[in-house]
């Protein structure tokens, strides 16, 4: 071969070895992109290129400078908010951790806890014994400002590092109560809030009593030593299981208690994705043979997983249920926790009843619906204020009230601290063995709310319907 040719060959295979590396950096790049756009969809999205934007012009621009994650977390924030699901949400940080926690673990604060709802932050439930049942705060009461921060604005994490804190600071709140005009006032000292979610005890005639105040992770074993604990005490012929204020939490502790007390084989719920690509049922694996009737509490703050298990308890077992209709919270979240603590939270399902119902925003109706005595909703007695002879307004009218339902029926005009209602205060006062000043103080409305506890207790309409229900059953 001629040395012209072996030239012209070797320049050939030069440039089909350009071309094909160029195909090849090509076919590589547009892979790239592919994956890129395929690991990162929204970066295909016309106004990816108007965020992108946004965030150098920011990085660059911005007079007082920024954190990159800040501006990341705060878009992911504002992507959740986009939504307008109260049930989805991007929990930053701490917030997130926060999250977490509240299904573990302990906490500092008042013992409430809350849902969004309307643009209001509404306590759901009051934790038995904590700051805010001995100040008299209801489910019901929304948070107006806390330590005069206005909540109106803030998110649930926000909302939560606000009343949060280190044990024994005070924290300032301002409520609106349902039914009432004038804000109330009142101060609180925070404290370490046990997460126990289960509370018991036997009552008369063999009925165990059993309160689950939220699903956490370690509800179901609660539940279970609870059962051994009452049983231990004397056979049960019944069981009493109140969810009132119930907000909810994880599926799982609700399934394993709901094995326990509803047949083997029965269904206990529908889970129903998006689209019904996936509808997935949970049927009891019946752990153990639960022979003795049970009667479910619940009222209209009951939510979420306390009304999965009261829909499958008065659908698959038998149960009777009293109280008031349930809240209506028929959707799931599944949460995401990343490395820095922040929490994704989503609404990914719905879910049915065994029957098929579908109960978002239509709740569990009781099968007896029973109210509690109207004081069980009064205004929370003033703690924090001082209150004598001369003073007027809503917290007079409160301690006034208080003081009717308690026997010390003042007969002066209502909402003025007169002589009457001095008078019937020192009555109080002395029956209690407090200094009989006349004087509304702190101890003398403790004292108050122990005794207002205890009577609502003797006096809770709702429990003693469910018991004289399980009497009858056991009598049969």
């Amino acid at each position: 071969m001629s040395s012209y040719m072996k030239q012209a060959s070797r320049q050939r295979f030069i440039a089909l070895s350009v071309v094909a590396a160029i195909i090849c950096g090509m076919l590589g790049f547009a892979g790239g992109l592919f994956w890129v756009n395929k690991q990162y969809p929204m970066m295909g999205e016309p106004t990816f290129q108007q965020f992108a934007d946004s965030y150098n012009k920011i990085m660059n621009d911005y007079l007082e400078g920024a954190e990159a994650s800040d501006l990341i977390n705060g878009a992911a924030q504002g992507m959740l908010e986009s939504l307008d699901d109260p049930y989805s949400n991007y929990m930053i940080g701490e917030a997130g951790n926060a999250y977490t926690q509240s299904l573990e673990g302990e906490i500092y604060g008042i013992g409430v806890e809350m849902r969004q709802e309307d643009g209001q932050f509404v306590i759901s439930k009051v934790t038995k014994g904590g700051p805010a049942e001995r100040g008299g705060l209801l489910p019901g009461d929304s948070l107006v400002q806390v330590d005069g921060n206005a909540t109106q604005g803030k998110s649930f994490q926000e909302l939560i590092s606000l009343v949060r804190g280190k044990e024994g600071t005070e924290v300032s709140l301002q409520l609106k109560r349902p039914g009432e005009t004038e804000l109330i006032d009142i101060k609180l000292k925070r404290e370490a809030i046990p997460l126990h979610s289960v509370t018991s005890e036997m009552l008369e005639n063999g009925i165990g009593y059993v309160t689950i105040s939220q699903f956490s992770e370690k509800t179901a074993q609660e539940f279970e030593a609870a059962i051994k604990e009452l049983e231990a005490q004397e056979p049960l012929k019944g069981l009493l299981l109140d969810m009132r204020s119930n907000p909810g939490g994880l599926l799982q502790p609700t399934l394993q208690i709901a094995y326990q007390l509803v047949p083997k084989g029965e269904t206990i719920l529908q889970v129903v994705y998006k689209n019904e690509r996936v509808v997935r049922t949970y049927e009891s694996k019946g752990t153990r043979e639960w022979t003795a009737p049970i009667a479910v509490l619940v009222n209209g703050n009951s939510a979420s997983a306390s009304e999965v298990l009261t829909a499958a308890l008065k659908e698959s077992a038998g149960a009777v249920v009293i109280g008031e209709t349930t809240f209506g919270k028929g959707v799931v979240q599944a949460f995401k926790q990343y490395k820095d603590g922040s929490v994704l939270s989503l609404t990914e399902a719905q879910w049915k009843t065994p029957s098929g119902a579908w109960i978002n925003k239509v709740g569990v109706a009781p099968d007896y619906e029973v109210k509690l005595p109207e004081y069980a909703s009064m205004r929370p007695l003033p703690i924090g204020t001082h209150l004598q002879e001369g003073s007027y307004g809503e917290d007079v009218k409160t301690l006034q009230q208080a003081l009717d339902v308690l026997g010390y029926r003042p007969s002066g005009k209502q909402g003025l601290f007169d002589s009457d209602t001095v008078q019937a205060l020192k009555r109080f006062q002395q029956a209690e063995g407090l200094e009989a000043d006349g004087e509304f103080n702190d101890k003398t409305g403790y004292a108050m709310l122990a005794l207002l506890r205890e009577k609502l207790n003797t006096e809770d309409t709702q429990r003693l319907k469910a018991v004289e229900l399980l009497m009858e059953q056991i009598a049969k």
